[in-house]
């Protein structure tokens, strides 16, 4: 594939640097935008990378940096809301804005990283803002070559997922509660991820698509604590928590530093996590599986 001009959106997070390490490594050229340059220093050493400070919420600054580019990738996305960032700013108002910085740049593609069964009816904001964003730029179908992914749960060294679960068990020392024990995920790696990204960008016939992505096998979050519990060497007994007793404990920690779990986490587990087909044949992937993935890291 020739050389192409990236920009990325979300670039300095755990989807996004492996993301730009490998259209670096593949010899694009990386724009990676951020609200804090300083911060991310460290991704200068990429190869044909460059980081630039600046407001994606600005829709003048998207324009001047999309100028020129072949294809912007969105991966900007959150857990949880915040004072400083809510869903609906980042998960619908931001794609939207994306969308219309390209059409008004006239770059001709746009990846967007939505979630798996987000719906404007599912039962958390999370998922129902995730589904208004990706209405918004599936819209713009017609004048944007747009590919959309949905992944399951992203597993890998660095992540939100393993990595916090794997803290919150060292704190408790013997009997571990866990909410929404038998809530069901199917973790996909994030390297099987960013491939399907980089692949996408070489398949004309991904545009217009939306892919569910998940890993080779599902799981309840059960058998995942176990599984985490198990790779660290750390012996604890899991005290399973019924539905009231999760949204308390829910209400509870989204009040503890950095909250760790939130009502409106609880409310997304309600909804299995899995997918109906295998990984898209198109990408060419045979997606990793948990256990001996995530044992290199653990």
């Amino acid at each position: 594939m020739s050389r192409l001009r990236i920009v990325v959106l979300g670039g300095t997070g755990f989807v996004g640097r492996s993301l730009c390490l490998r259209l670096a490594s593949a010899g694009h050229e990386v724009r990676i935008l951020t609200r804090h340059r300083e911060r991310h220093r460290d991704l200068l050493v990429l190869p044909s990378a460059q980081v630039v400070e600046t407001d994606v919420h600005d829709p003048a600054m998207l324009r001047r940096e999309f100028a020129g580019c072949d294809a912007v990738i969105n991966l900007v996305g959150i857990l949880n809301e915040s004072r400083r960032m809510s869903f609906e700013r980042a998960h619908v108002e931001l794609p939207a804005r994306v969308a219309q910085g390209c059409r008004a740049a006239g770059v001709p593609r746009l990846l967007h990283m939505s979630a798996l069964h987000a719906g404007v009816t599912a039962p958390s904001r999370y998922l129902r803002s995730k589904a208004r964003g990706e209405q918004a730029v599936m819209a713009a179908a017609g004048v944007l070559r747009v590919t959309s992914f949905r992944p399951s749960v992203i597993f890998g060294r660095g992540d939100s997922f393993t990595n916090r679960f794997a803290a919150l068990l060292r704190q408790v020392p013997l009997v571990f509660p866990l909410a929404c024990p038998e809530a069901r995920l199917q973790p996909v790696h994030v390297e099987d991820v960013t491939q399907s990204f980089v692949v996408a960008l070489e398949r004309p016939e991904t545009a217009g698509q939306c892919y569910n992505l998940c890993g080779p096998r599902a799981y309840s979050l059960r058998e995942l604590v176990v599984l985490i519990a198990n790779l660290t060497g750390q012996r604890r007994r899991i005290l399973p928590l019924g539905s009231a007793l999760s949204l308390l404990q829910a209400r509870l920690l989204q009040f503890a530093p950095g909250k760790p779990f939130a009502p409106d986490n609880f409310y997304s587990l309600q909804v299995p996590s899995i997918c109906a087909d295998s990984f898209p044949e198109i990408f060419g992937i045979d997606p990793a599986g948990f256990e001996s993935t995530a044992s290199a890291y653990l």
